[in-house]
């Protein structure tokens, strides 16, 4: 498959240029048509062939595998969930805190990777947080910080800036002190590889709605095996445990007992087929024509880029006086961009369906 494929099968770029994939991406009609043909047989075939739970248990382990061969990882290290604020809220819910623990995040954290742990507050639980510097974090200071932490929540590719953290290095420091590592991979996933083992991370949290162009409803969390047998999840129900017909219940082994309960399949089959397409593609394609592009947006964004010159990412962040005013002004003009809270700044998400004539657009606009 081709760039100029993956561009003609979707719509919404009919419609505008579109530069906010790293809020939500724009899905191809082959991504919607899979959610959308699966649903119709779970809905009119399935109930009176196969049986709709059966359907839908085969299409969560289906993707269960995709997502792992996907990720470098083992299907019973996968937990499917809705979103990543979901899975990254499922671990705080199934860590066993005590009073006086420590949770250590960065001050980039999506609210994704903030209010979970403010919300253990009541527990006891202290939240350290991580200073950086446009996007960059101190290695000493993640030392530091971990020393006596229990857990340390970062980003793969800050949302802010479109730095991406040396993940595999953070790690190593902060298991060296027995610190738990949680990261928000939500950014990673579609752009650039993701290989879970190189990490060496005990969860990477993410989703196919935004760099694989998947259906909202279709998250992933990873979990190493190690560690997802010692947790308890905070919720339980039948898809937590081996059979929940049993009167000696126990719970799954692995990442799986982090599951509940009844969901649609259908938005799992459109993340089956949004993972197919990005390897349709390649990611030497996807990466490459995201720098070539990044790198003529910068070029023409001069003295008001905010993110790094040199390619990292597909996050482009800009200084402007008013950025949410500039945001509506571009919208009205057919070209789609965000606002940041912090910084105050706009972001431009460069995906590998755009196009020189995009960027030249959005300069031109600016």
């Amino acid at each position: 498959m081709r760039p100029e494929d993956l561009r003609a099968e979707i719509p919404a770029l009919e419609r505008g240029v579109y530069f906010n994939t790293g809020a939500s991406g724009p899905a191809p009609r082959r991504v919607v048509e899979a959610a959308g043909d699966f649903l119709e047989h779970h809905e009119y075939v399935a109930p009176v062939e196969e049986g709709a739970y059966p359907a839908a248990f085969e299409t969560f382990e289906e993707t269960r595998e995709v997502v792992a061969d996907f990720l470098g990882a083992d299907p019973a290290e996968i937990a499917l969930t809705e979103s990543t604020a979901d899975g990254i809220a499922r671990v705080a819910a199934a860590l066993d805190w005590n009073p006086g623990d420590v949770v250590v995040r960065t001050d980039l954290e999506h609210s994704a990777g903030v209010v979970p742990w403010w919300n253990l507050r009541d527990q006891g639980v202290e939240v350290r947080v991580l200073d950086t510097e446009a996007g960059r974090l101190d290695l000493d200071s993640v030392a530091e910080a971990v020393a006596d932490a229990r857990l340390l929540c970062l980003n793969s590719i800050t949302w802010n800036y479109g730095t991406r953290l040396p993940v595999a290095e953070i790690v190593e420091i902060a298991h060296d002190h027995d610190t738990l590592v949680l990261v928000d991979g939500v950014q990673s996933p579609g752009q650039v590889p993701v290989d879970v083992r190189e990490w060496g991370a005990d969860f990477v949290a993410a989703a196919g709605h935004k760099w694989l162009l998947g259906p909202w409803g279709a998250g992933f969390l990873y979990v190493d095996r190690s560690v997802a047998d010692g947790l308890t999840p905070g919720i339980a129900s039948y898809r937590s445990v081996a059979d929940a017909s049993a009167d000696d219940l126990s719970l799954k082994a692995g990442a799986p007992r982090l599951e509940v309960g009844t969901t649609s399949p259908a938005p799992y089959r459109g993340l089956i087929e949004a993972i197919d397409t990005v390897e349709a593609l390649g990611y030497d394609t996807v990466t490459g024509r995201i720098e070539r592009l990044t790198d003529r947006l910068k070029a023409g964004l001069g003295d008001r880029l905010l993110s790094p010159r040199a390619y990292e990412s597909g996050l482009v962040t800009f200084d402007a006086d008013d950025p949410e005013g500039l945001v509506e002004r571009l919208a009205d003009e057919g070209i789609h961009v965000r606002s940041l809270p912090y910084p105050d700044a706009v972001r431009a998400s460069v995906h590998v369906f755009n196009t020189a004539a995009d960027v030249d657009a959005l300069l031109d606009a600016l």
